[in-house]
């Protein structure tokens, strides 16, 4: 098992369902850890739950705020920076010639823009460290597209290219960009869906299974530690071999 032991990460949506997943895998293997999300209630859960673990309630859409957050969870964790998890996001779904402007940009905003600017102000601090791993969760329909997400696949296809860009201006700088694209993930928000559809999406699904958000964790956990070294730049797909990239 990897250790990340003394090593500072941000985990953004970690109130969410895979997000939490990703908070407590990192806190086993020993990080220190800074969660955000917009669901204070969930940090707080995840504050007495875990050890070395502090929040941030925010809103990753405040744009003009990010460079201040960073800033700001950097001071938490001690000053320094050796991790990002990008993990929030968005979907607004609708059929193309019914999506709105604003479904389109503000999935657009939230999912690619806010990614970058976290980026950014990240490697920042990296760059002080000479060190950083950067890891952004995309999906698995940034590759196949989607029927009612054309908002959704472009800012998650999006991620992947920036990524790319990124890895390549900072590699020499010792900073990692790598993506982790989940497939269809065991969460709240799929327990919600009506079983026939379940089954017809798992019917497509070679593992014969919904993935579980220990699935993505656990992809995280080996990007964020030192045993990726050599891995820049890429897409760790984690979908039971749904999508063969």
């Amino acid at each position: 098992m990897s250790s990340l032991k003394d090593k500072n990460i941000i985990v953004t949506g970690a109130s969410g369902g895979i997000g939490n997943s990703i908070v407590e895998k990192l806190n086993q293997n020993g990080a220190n850890i800074l969660a955000t999300g917009t669901r204070i209630e969930k940090l707080e859960e995840l504050k007495e739950k875990f050890n070395n673990i502090k929040i941030l309630k925010f809103d990753i859409s405040q744009h003009d705020k990010i460079g201040e957050f960073i800033e700001n969870a950097t001071k938490e964790l001690g000053g320094s920076l050796d991790c990002i998890v990008n993990n929030a996001g968005i979907t607004k779904d609708n059929l193309t010639i019914r999506m709105s402007l604003e479904e389109w940009s503000k999935v657009i905003n939230i999912n690619l823009t806010s990614t970058f600017l976290m980026c950014k102000y990240s490697i920042k601090k990296m760059l002080k460290n000479k060190s950083g791993k950067i890891i952004n969760i995309t999906s698995v329909v940034g590759h196949t597209g989607n029927v009612g997400q054309a908002n959704y696949t472009a800012s998650k296809a999006g991620i992947v290219a920036m990524s790319k860009s990124l890895a390549i201006e900072y590699a020499k700088k010792n900073i990692n960009v790598n993506c982790i694209s989940p497939g269809f993930i065991s969460t709240a928000m799929t327990d919600q869906i009506d079983e026939k559809f379940k089954e017809t999406i798992i019917a497509k699904i070679p593992s014969n299974r919904l993935g579980k958000p220990e699935d993505i964790a656990n992809a995280v956990n080996f990007l964020s530690s030192d045993q990726s070294d050599y891995i820049n730049g890429e897409t760790l797909h984690v979908n039971g071999g749904m999508y063969l990239g």
